[in-house]
């Protein structure tokens, strides 16, 4: 029950092991803030300089006026802040004195203002000055690190409770508690219920900000490691897929699915089991590796989206994560990039040549979510999605490298090199499909768009 308790006034902690660049992370937006509370307290200081500069004098026939001698020092511990913030080698320990010194010397001001100005200590319980205590808290919030503001604030209500207490022990020739609020602000009489209430004041501010940043904390912590996982995930998930995924209203399930149309392209290194068998496991994986950047670069210049990888082969798809009206011209595109691309270069550290056969089709199919709660796969599935698997195979019988069906063919409209082949049957289904391969060169895809 108490850890529930905690979780609903804190918020839910972040489970597990925080790792490292998320901690990197957070510490560089302290530093930033830090930075940003040495400059705000820079401008309060200059400003509060110059109000005193500028503003007529008032004080009792005493050469006493501590004011300057405070805002010095509270200058010198701002320039020594910062300085060592923008050297980001500000030591916490530092840190948390300089906060406490911050308080203590507003406090020292307003105890000193019954000397300054020749009157009971009782006189400076009713210092507006004590305001500005609530902004130096407030002040810490910027680090978002709680441990600064609960400092500023146990200093501050201690402080003034010191305060208060050395007014009401002060000798005096008549009474100085009051119980009548006319009296205690018309007089340098004390009214501890108003007393308490400021200190009350003090540390509710602070629990609250307290609390605030905690949470807040929290929340920035949550939202770092979504971010890390988003960025990790993009490394084996496609990103159009991702931003698919973080855009749904509501959480994926099995299941989940999209109905519409589409263009599928598969593509397969030519010869892979021959290549793979002459070359270690390291090499082998270099030469691929190199082959799906390369791959991958040409599929998302034409918009489309990487959606899974099988070996040597890759399932590339258009308009299925992230609209895309153009899907099959760009799919075609695709694969003559593709064809460009391997027969211009080699791959990995042996000079490798990866031929690849490209197989495309356009139709209505279904992208969505499949597999288990725990664990799911985004991929598409179909009849025209076998349909552009089968085509993939024809390449080898009719010894090409990049065949579409007539349904893509069409709806890329001109621009390409397309040859009819034949009306054929292919494996696993009844009804014909007609083929056509595609023959470079590559139109100017970008410009016809």
């Amino acid at each position: 029950m108490w850890t529930d308790f905690l979780a609903f006034v804190f918020g839910r902690p972040v489970i597990g092991k925080i790792p490292e660049r998320i901690r990197e992370a957070i510490a560089r937006q302290q530093v930033q803030a830090e930075i940003l509370t040495g400059w705000v307290q820079l401008a309060l200081v200059v400003f509060f300089w110059a109000l005193y500069t500028i503003a007529p004098q008032t004080t009792a026939e005493t050469s006493f006026r501590p004011l300057p001698w405070v805002l010095g020092t509270y200058l010198v511990f701002t320039i020594a802040r910062l300085f060592l913030a923008l050297r980001q080698i500000i030591a916490p320990w530092f840190l948390l004195g300089s906060v406490i010194i911050d308080v203590s010397l507003l406090l020292l001001l307003i105890w000193s203002f019954h000397i300054q100005y020749a009157q009971p200590a009782a006189f400076y319980l009713k210092s507006s000055t004590l305001i500005f205590v609530f902004l130096l808290i407030a002040l810490r919030a910027l680090r978002f690190e709680p441990t600064y503001v609960v400092a500023a604030g146990l200093t501050a209500a201690g402080g003034w409770v010191l305060l208060v207490w050395y007014a009401i022990t002060e000798p005096s020739n008549v009474p100085l508690i009051t119980r009548d609020y006319v009296v205690y602000l018309t007089s340098n009489h004390i009214l501890i219920g108003a007393e308490v209430e400021k200190i009350l004041c003090i540390l509710l501010v602070t629990a609250v900000i307290t609390v605030a940043l905690v949470r807040a904390r929290r929340l920035l912590m949550r939202a770092l490691a979504d971010e890390t996982e988003r960025d990790e995930l993009i490394r084996f998930v496609s990103p159009e897929v991702v931003s698919h995924i973080a855009a749904s209203e509501r959480p994926v399930e099995p299941g989940d699915g999209r109905v519409l149309d589409a263009t599928v392209l598969f593509c397969d290194i030519e010869g892979f089991s021959s290549i793979s068998e002459r070359l270690s496991p390291a090499q082998l994986m270099q030469a691929l590796n190199a082959y799906f950047a390369a791959v991958a670069a040409v599929a998302a210049r034409y918009c489309g989206a990487i959606i899974a990888y099988q070996g040597d082969a890759m399932l590339i798809g258009f308009n299925t994560a992230h609209e895309d009206p153009r899907h099959a011209r760009h799919a075609l595109a695709t694969a003559l990039g593709i064809q460009r691309e391997v027969t211009s270069r080699r791959f990995g550290d042996d000079d490798l040549v990866l031929r690849t056969r490209c197989g495309i089709n356009s139709g209505r199919l279904i992208a969505g979510a499949v597999g288990t709660h725990d664990r799911l796969l985004f991929t598409v599935y179909g009849d025209e999605v076998n349909i552009a698997a089968r085509l993939e195979q024809l390449n080898k019988t009719f010894g090409t490298y990049v065949l579409a069906s007539e349904q893509t063919v069409t709806l890329a409209g001109p621009g390409f090199h397309c040859r009819r082949i034949d009306t054929l049957t292919v494996r696993g289904r009844t009804r014909p499909v007609t083929v056509y391969v595609v023959d470079p060169p590559l139109p100017d895809v970008d410009a016809m768009d």
